[in-house]
């Protein structure tokens, strides 16, 4: 999906995303990883997408996203500009509202 089509959220880290209710994202045991269902197929993520998208609830911050994967994965250091690219570009294939 285009940005001209979806168009895509400005993510700060205040911004409290929420995933676009043309997909469902669930665990996929036949795949062994999470994926993004929509009308026109399945989008596999890997796994730190899936960990990322599995925090995305439509109440948690970006701010608090960041807080529990750095938490959940101490010795990575900081892994903000990561889950920043990861949401922009989420929200730029209009996989986020």
């Amino acid at each position: 999906m285009s940005d001209s089509q979806q168009g895509s959220v400005e993510i700060t880290l205040a911004t409290v995303p929420s995933l676009n209710k043309m997909f469902r994202f669930q665990w996929e045991k036949a795949q062994d990883c999470y994926v993004l269902l929509y009308p026109e197929g399945m989008i596999q993520l890997n796994g730190p997408a899936g960990e990322i998208l599995s925090l995305v609830n439509g109440v948690r911050t970006v701010s608090s996203i960041i807080e529990t994967i750095e938490a959940k994965f101490p010795d990575a250091g900081s892994l903000s500009a990561d889950i920043f690219e990861f949401l922009n570009d989420a929200s730029a294939q209009g996989w986020l509202k």
